[in-house]
């Protein structure tokens, strides 16, 4: 067995180095890599079939379990998976004893899959099981097929296991063990019928399972499958269960007299047909930030399956929400025509209608009060091309610098923090950094849950890679449960203990200066701004004890690589700015910048949250981050706009709220987001929007902030358009339209033409690639972004130079600030706004679950996550619980000096004292009814998390708002993979090919 895991998303070095011997030919390869690699790769240049392989997934690695690829090396039979490439090794493909092991190892698959092809909805082409039977030409089998005592497990909402079709490859264990290190899945090797178990079990419900559908993705045959898929995929499928029992028992009978041959024919030719009514479209995943790509499956307006394959985020990978939470789609609320405000009810219009309308209002408005009364609000939900004409329908069309994106509630202070710092406002490197550093420190994000595919990689080389993990949170969730080091800082407190470490590794010289005097300007200034923060100010500010702050210092003086990972627990903060700041600033007294491996992550929420600022929907900004207060730059916009562009910086979310209030924001048009659960204090900003003269709100899904819209304009989702996206490294990726827009929908980019041209600005794109040729030419840092560079699964990370070079690692030759050296950025404390108090005694944090996105506009649509999560609720700790005399399903009410919200308690050890946390998953009681109108000081981001609330216990007592089957009451079963030494220690298993008796059973084929 191979001791380490392969890194997920950094390619094997497979440049060849040496050369071996196949069937007598010398093939190039690469010494060490696995054997079936260089045959596969050979077989492919040949345009031949290669060696059987049923268990092997590259992405995966080796894990031995089917023994199909059974081959000679140097004489001897070895799994060709589990065999490195030696130099001048000869191996042997063909020959009998090779094809005697092969259909060996195969038969016993046999035995526990029936092959009923034909009827079956995984009949697509892909299915291993299938295609290995007809690569090896079987004509019968010699063991007969072995029903298990087990009936179909149908308890998960979106996937179900049938234990008879099983082949006990272990794909699905090794998934779940290995790459997303859920550590749910097992097999009982041992037992006289085995099978795959949950948490030990046999029922997926109740266990640890988080959907996250890596099992269903590797499983080589029908035996874990979509349950979408089941009776829609086929032409055969959908019949009831006798007919299709029937039906089997029929290709059961004529198999001996005829052979699988016909039989697989049959089914062939049924797979065939499905390519006229099932549909495969690329696409991204349109949750949160890491950027997964699969294929989507389509039969008319039916999502059939998400198929991640080799997206260069993801790979296999999905979460529950990116795999089956996509109901929303076929949503009957879906928003499917322009809606009027007609009183207190709306009314549907036409289109016409509604640019007319348009033109009016905002034509009256400019001319009484001038472009800056009025305002944009741009999507993260939306695409680049989305985000890049909203600024430019605000700037050129309308005249105003008025525009900004949701960025604002989390991640621009982490922007800012970088761009002080090192210059660019985003991840300084990759996925693949994160994955191979020596130390990853996680600060204030729930990274398992808010960002699970790349929490994976996290886990997977903390498990089998030796990379150290700490976690500074004040909650205790799984990524905190998994850290070699947790520690819990007072609320707000993270500039001061980050500031405390940056400290005591200058004064022991365990600082890198060589890096510093090189590449970091202002040390000296940095070092004074230190001088505050000792070991005895650290402990009394954050509640960490000196010797945690010192081992925490040494450990990342030491390690070789650090790569700090952050999100909304820094961020939303008054001090958000500065804490990200303070990052960046110990990451450079490190050294850990330029180099594989090192760098600063802040973890972008949304889907497109990146590209929407990178694209220019910010008050300050074009595309690329250029400054609209710049003459040069602004120069070049208006020559190829053709316009005077406004001058000066316009105002950001927050500020709009106020220039409302104070009567200078007449109208706003808002796009994608849903402004009244998003900002916070809902309670002021609802207030506000009441206060407007017109009020567009252009969305799929009828918002909360539709109830305040003059006027309601029918989107498109993204799997009803092309475009692309940003995820959180940068990385940009096309989206194809899977389905066409439903009503009278339109995607986005078409309503903004529309409205544009019906003020008279003559836009033509016919495409959303226009856009980008537009973006690119007038964008340095994405100069050399094309469609036909983004073809396909294919993406470039910028900056992107005009020749197509993009840049996976920043900074390797310089820093992007004017000398091209980094800036040490020094700080002063200033403690949170908003602090408990005699009255407000509880501090309220908030925040993501993993099942759910925002407030659950889009998941509360999927039956399924409705079933495992239905309520929102608030963690309340043990011993709070006990002082309170309450227990989990007691209403209470929450109430700050902004509101209030009545909910559900859920007594949970994942907070402490008199900490809560509720997640942000409710339109009716949403949290942020709770948070005040705090902002960031330097980027006026909302301090969601500086909120002090008192609880009032009610009388009501209702049901558990997390049902039992919620994976969270799971208990997980770890172990190192697989564990297939297991299945090789048991008394009946005999490598094949290696007893007389496997020659014995062959049944010669016959070519049909």
């Amino acid at each position: 067995m191979v001791a380490t895991k392969s890194l997920l998303n950094t390619p094997l070095d497979i440049t060849p180095d040496t050369t071996i011997m196949v069937n007598g030919e010398a093939v190039a390869a690469h010494a060490g890599e696995h054997l079936i690699e260089a045959l596969n790769r050979h077989a492919t240049a040949l345009n031949v079939k290669g060696t059987p392989q049923v268990c092997y997934v590259p992405q995966m690695g080796p894990i031995q379990s089917c023994d199909t690829c059974m081959v000679k090396v140097d004489g001897k039979l070895v799994r060709a998976c589990g065999t490195p490439v030696t130099s001048q090794m000869k191996v042997e493909t063909e020959g009998y004893e090779v094809d005697v092991a092969q259909r060996e190892a195969f038969d016993r698959i046999l035995q526990n899959h029936m092959l009923y092809c034909t009827v079956c909805d995984n009949n697509n082409q892909n299915c291993t099981v299938h295609n290995a039977t007809a690569d090896l030409d079987v004509k019968h089998q010699a063991r007969p097929y072995m029903e298990k005592p087990y009936e179909k497990d149908m308890s998960n909402p979106f996937y179900r296991y049938d234990p008879n079709q099983c082949i006990l490859c272990g794909r699905c264990v090794e998934a779940c063990q290995s790459v997303q290190v859920n550590e749910t899945l097992t097999i009982n090797w041992e037992s006289e019928h085995p099978r795959v178990l949950w948490d030990g079990g046999e029922k997926i419900e109740g266990s640890s399972c988080v959907s996250c559908g890596h099992c269903v993705t590797v499983c080589p045959c029908n035996a874990l499958m979509e349950k979408t898929m089941i009776g829609h995929a086929g032409y055969l499928t959908n019949i009831p269960p006798k007919v299709l029992d029937d039906m089997i028992e029929v290709v059961k009978g004529i198999e001996p007299p005829i052979g699988y041959g016909p039989i697989l024919a049959l089914s062939e030719m049924e797979s065939e047909m499905r390519h006229q009514r099932v549909k495969r479209t690329k696409t991204v995943c349109t949750y949160c930030g890491v950027g997964c790509s699969f294929e989507v499956w389509t039969r008319d307006r039916h999502i059939l399956k998400i198929e991640p394959t080799h997206g260069p985020a993801n790979g296999i990978s999905t979460c529950v929400k990116g795999k089956f939470a996509w109901d929303f789609i076929n949503s009957p609320d879906r928003l499917t025509q322009p809606l009027m405000r007609q009183g207190d009810t709306f009314v549907p219009i036409t289109w016409d209608a509604a640019l007319d309308l348009i033109a009016e209002k905002w034509g009256k408005i400019k001319e009484e009060h001038g472009p800056d009364a009025l305002a944009f609000i741009a999507s993260s939900k939306c695409t680049n091309e989305e985000s890049y004409l909203m600024q430019k329908l605000a700037r050129q069309v309308v005249g105003t610098n008025n525009i900004d994106n949701c960025s604002r509630y989390c991640q621009t202070p982490a922007s800012m923090g970088l761009q002080r710092t090192v210059g660019y406002g985003a991840d300084s490197g990759s996925i693949s950094d994160i994955e191979m550093a020596s130390l990853v420190i996680i600060v204030g994000a729930n990274s398992a849950e808010s960002h699970p595919v790349l929490a994976t990689r996290i886990k997977r080389s903390q498990k089998h890679r030796g990379q150290r993990l700490i976690v500074a949170d004040i909650r205790k969730h799984e990524m905190a449960e998994r850290a070699d080091m947790f520690i819990q800082p007072n609320p707000s407190t993270d500039e001061v203990w980050l500031s405390g470490v940056a400290k005591y590794i200058l004064d022991h010289n365990l600082a890198k200066m060589a890096f510093v005097h090189k590449w970091v300007n202002k040390f000296e200034e940095y070092a004074k701004s230190l001088e505050p923060f000792t070991l005895e100010y650290v402990e009394q500010v954050t509640g960490l004890s000196q010797d945690t702050m010192i081992t925490l210092a040494n450990e990342i003086a030491a390690a070789p690589t650090v790569c700090i990972l952050w999100a909304m627990g820094v961020t939303q903060h008054c001090g958000g700015a500065d804490t990200s700041t303070c990052i960046s600033n110990l990451l450079l007294l490190t050294g850990n910048y330029m180099r594989p491996g090192t760098g600063a992550y802040p973890l972008r929420g949304h889907n497109n949250v990146q590209g929407a600022s990178d694209f220019g929907s910010m008050p300050n900004i074009f595309s690329g981050y250029q400054k609209v207060d710049d003459a040069e730059i602004r120069g070049k916009f208006e020559a190829d706009w053709g316009c005077t562009l406004p001058v000066n910086k316009g105002l950001d979310n927050r500020e709009m709220i106020e220039a409302i209030h104070a009567g200078k924001l007449k109208a706003m048009y808002i796009k994608g987001e849903d402004t009244i659960t998003s900002d916070s204090n809902a309670n002021d900003v609802g207030e506000a929007l009441r206060k407007l003269d017109f009020l567009i709100v252009q969305d799929i899904n009828f918002s909360v902030t539709c109830e305040y819209a003059d006027l309601i304009l029918p989107a498109s989702p993204s799997l009803e358009k092309d475009g692309t996206f940003v995820n959180t490294e940068r990385r940009i990726q096309r989206l194809y339209k899977a389905l066409e827009p439903l009503g009278e929908s339109k995607p986005d980019w078409v309503i903004l033409q529309m409205i544009a041209n019906r003020l008279g600005a003559g836009w033509d794109y016919k495409h959303p690639s226009d856009v980008m040729v537009e973006v690119a030419r007038l964008t340095p840092s994405m100069a050399g972004v094309t469609y036909e560079r983004l073809e396909g699964f294919k993406s470039l990370q910028w900056p992107v130079a005009k020749d197509g070079t993009d840049t996976p690692l920043c900074y390797t030759e310089k820093f992007a600030l004017p000398d091209g050296k980094a800036t040490f950025w020094p700080l002063v404390y200033v403690p949170p706004s908003e602090e408990v108090s005699a009255k407000y005694d509880l501090h309220l944090n908030n925040g993501r679950l993993l099942e759910h996105f925002e407030q659950g506009s889009m998941t509360y649509r999927s039956p399924g996550i409705k079933e495992i999560t239905p309520e929102n609720f608030v963690e309340v700790s043990p011993e709070l619980a006990a002082e309170r005399g309450i227990a989990t399903g007691r209403y209470v009410q929450l109430t700050s000096p902004y509101g209030r919200v009545r909910v559900q308690v859920l007594v949970s050890d994942r907070v402490k004292g008199k900490q809560l946390y509720m997640p942000l998953n409710s339109v009716a009681e949403p949290v942020n009814k709770l948070t005040g109108s705090h902002t960031d000081r330097a980027t006026h981001t909302p301090a969601f998390k500086e909120t002090s609330v008192e609880m009032t216990v009610l009388p009501e007592m209702g049901e558990n708002p997390l049902p039992r089957k919620n994976f969270r009451y799971g208990t997980r079963h770890p172990q190192m993979g697989l564990e297939i030494e297991r299945k090789w220690a048991l008394p009946g298993y005999h490598l094949p090919g290696t007893k007389e008796s496997d020659k014995l059973v062959q049944i010669k084929s016959i070519t049909v």
